[in-house]
């Protein structure tokens, strides 16, 4: 997997102060997307134990509040079989931090038991998230009033699939 770019103390892609992954690769490609460049699979940096390491100690001060994960498209197969390990990870050393991550899929419909986007790991990956950010960026439904979200049909879910905060 490779990966565009990593911010660190971002304040825009879920609460608190955040580290966030933007991975690259994206089959979505919604009109008016605002990282275009992701789109495509080789754009940036490849994601290594270098990088992983480098984001883990992003991570360890208190004053972060977790990690975001988005694109690209983090449920793109490809990209959630590189995910799945780093996630553990950061579970594993940091279970009080939140992870997050944005996806143009929807849950019930691509990423469910039998949906285009459903692997051998993405009910892993739901898993490891407190907040799933769904639904792809609608330019007819822009609303830059939205907290966390760019249009009006995005959901914020809460535990992936146990209780919506916002919808459509």
């Amino acid at each position: 997997m490779h990966y565009s770019a990593i911010k660190y103390c971002d304040i825009a892609n879920g609460p608190g102060v955040r580290t966030v992954l933007f991975v690259s690769g994206c089959r979505n490609c919604c009109p008016d997307c605002f990282q275009p460049e992701t789109w495509d699979f080789e754009n940036g940096e490849l994601f290594d134990e270098a990088v992983e390491t480098e984001i883990l100690e992003s991570l360890k001060p208190d004053y972060i509040s977790g990690l975001t994960v988005l694109g690209g498209e983090p449920f793109e197969p490809e990209n959630q079989r590189a995910l799945v390990p780093f996630l553990r990870k950061v579970r594993e050393r940091y279970p009080q931090k939140s992870i997050w991550a944005y996806t143009g899929y929807i849950l019930e419909r691509d990423l469910a038991a039998g949906g285009s986007r459903h692997t051998e790991v993405t009910d892993e990956i739901l898993s490891q998230l407190d907040t799933l950010v769904d639904g792809p960026f609608l330019r007819e439904k822009k609303d830059i009033s939205l907290k966390f979200c760019g249009s009006s049909n995005q959901r914020i879910i809460e535990n992936p699939g146990t209780r919506i905060i916002t919808g459509r």
